[in-house]
């Protein structure tokens, strides 16, 4: 089991899924939030009853799956709405996330939470020995999104102005990888810092 868990998080466009993809190369078990928050309303589940009791059978696709567009259109146009379906989702991803590390058999885990600094941080998480935030520029965020979605430059810039500043998330950082340059120069820094993970987590256990 991992009692050592290192909390990854970043920005939009950040590159927080490649460092993510770096730690597994290396051998480390990563839990995604993402896949997480899929898992927390899947077919048959209790949150996805849970969202169906709350907003009506109108979520819901054809296959009895969660709309996944509609619903995102509907909160984003109601701040409440969406709080509420965060107070559905969230608990659940965060009992996956810590259940998915504990049982891992790496020397650490990472649990890779886009919406870290938005979900409460340590607060929410405390059971996070770490927190690494992969970051950029705003000006490296917009250019990335705009050759990676192609999407216009407004939208770009709502994508980034919806997440929690940047400060905010250094503001929770005990790690920071600063990834504005090639997929090697990432590797490299998330070698350095799997050497340093792997060292604390040796340290935790003996402790």
């Amino acid at each position: 089991m991992s009692a050592f868990v290192v909390g990854l998080t970043g920005g939009v466009a950040s590159g927080k899924s490649e460092a993510g993809r770096c730690f597994e190369a290396l051998g480390i078990a990563v839990a995604d939030a993402d896949q997480a928050a899929r898992d927390a309303v899947a077919i048959g589940s209790d949150g996805l009853a849970d969202v169906v009791d709350m907003f009506g059978a109108g979520v819901l696709a054809a296959d009895g799956s969660l709309d996944r567009p509609a619903m995102r259109r509907r909160v984003f146009a109601d701040p409440d709405a969406r709080k509420r379906l965060e107070g559905i989702i969230h608990p659940r991803v965060r009992e996956l996330l810590h259940a998915t590390c504990a049982k891992a058999t790496t020397p650490y885990a990472i649990a890779a939470v886009p919406l870290l600094a938005e979900g409460g941080g340590r607060q929410a998480y405390p059971w996070l020995r770490r927190i690494l935030v992969v970051d950029v520029p705003e000006s490296v965020q917009l250019q990335r999104l705009l050759q990676r979605d192609g999407i216009d430059e407004l939208l770009a810039r709502r994508m980034i102005e919806v997440q929690a500043a940047r400060r905010q998330r250094l503001a929770i950082a005990d790690d920071v990888l600063v990834n504005d340059g090639s997929l090697d120069a990432l590797g490299e820094k998330v070698a350095a810092l799997d050497r340093l993970y792997r060292g604390l987590a040796q340290q935790d256990g003996a402790a």
